[in-house]
């Protein structure tokens, strides 16, 4: 279903790039403490996941965005948030984004949804006893919901939550490129390039590369490289075949997704119809909150909104 959100901008900053700036520039990060445990995966190469401290409790995975680690802000408040309840917070990083280049020419993409399908499998074959539930942002978010929608194994996950997808990729892919929302492409495209130049001084590419330091948008990006090295025939194919609304009718686990009308990565016309949802998606949408930004409040004393909705949510599903 699709219900009103009952965030409410602080007044004076409600514009949609306050909004998603804020929560990175006013909010301090909390301090908490990590082990890191480096995960085998079957193709040979790895996962570098942080779990916070506790050694009992309800597991929650913690899924990042386009080049988000643990040091993204939103990620650690979650971790932090999680600890705080009393449960236990398991953040694995995309590959290549902990800090060095994973092993394979592959890396992650806004659909690679096989990592995640094996590492709730072997969280699962550890403690078979525990519940698993699993919070997503952004890039993150969409391969949650891709996931949940076509892994039959998505029931090991009590219940899912997903903030700011985005559900039609070459849609987002279109808006980045315009107006203000160019500085979140800039900076997201520099790294991307950096990140994948760096990985490939150190693996063997299986075709020549284009110039990487020459693609100026996404799709460039997506098209030459995305595809390519995952299977794609190129940036459409890869769109299509991973943007999370196609999967939303077929997700079984009750799963809370937070959106805002306003989100400068995409436009309202990527937002799905209640159509589209499953009986067991609860879309809460609200008018501004830009992109995982949702900062309520006061212009003086503004608070982050999201991290205690998202909290309520898995207290509902984990308990106390």
């Amino acid at each position: 279903m699709i219900i009103d959100s009952q965030f409410t901008p602080a007044p004076g900053l409600s514009n949609r790039h306050v909004q998603t700036l804020l929560p990175n520039l006013v909010f301090r990060i909390p301090k908490i403490q990590l082990r890191r445990e480096r995960i085998e995966l079957p193709d040979g190469d790895y996962i570098d996941a942080d779990w916070t401290m506790g050694k009992f409790g309800p597991i929650v995975i913690v899924l990042h965005g386009l080049e988000g680690s643990i040091n993204s802000r939103y990620a650690a408040r979650m971790m932090h948030d999680i600890h705080a309840m009393g449960w236990r917070g398991f953040l694995p990083h995309f590959r290549g984004c902990s800090g060095e280049p994973n092993r394979r020419s592959i890396g992650y993409h806004s659909g690679f949804t096989s990592d995640l399908e094996y590492l709730s499998e072997t969280l699962k074959k550890r403690e078979p006893g525990t519940q698993l539930a699993v919070v997503g942002y952004s890039l993150g978010g969409n391969v949650i919901l891709k996931w949940l929608g076509e892994s039959p194994h998505s029931g090991r996950i009590v219940t899912a939550v997903a903030v700011s997808v985005p559900f039609d990729l070459a849609d987002a892919s279109r808006v980045i490129e315009t107006g203000v929302s160019q500085i979140y492409k800039w900076s997201l495209l520099g790294r991307m390039r950096r990140s994948t130049l760096r990985k490939f001084r150190q693996v063997t590419p299986p075709f020549k590369l284009p110039d990487i330091r020459r693609i100026r948008t996404f799709r460039e990006f997506d098209d030459k490289l995305t595809a390519p090295l995952h299977g794609f025939k190129d940036a459409d194919d890869y769109y299509n075949k991973c943007s999370s609304r196609h999967y939303l009718k077929n997700i079984r686990i009750p799963t809370l997704v937070l959106h805002s009308e306003d989100d400068p990565f995409m436009s309202p016309a990527s937002i799905p119809r209640e159509s589209e949802l499953s009986g067991s998606v609860r879309l809460e949408l609200s008018r501004k909150g830009g992109h995982v930004g949702f900062v309520g409040g006061t212009f003086l004393r503004p608070q982050l909104w999201l991290g205690p909705r998202i909290c309520r949510h898995l207290h509902e599903y984990l308990g106390a």
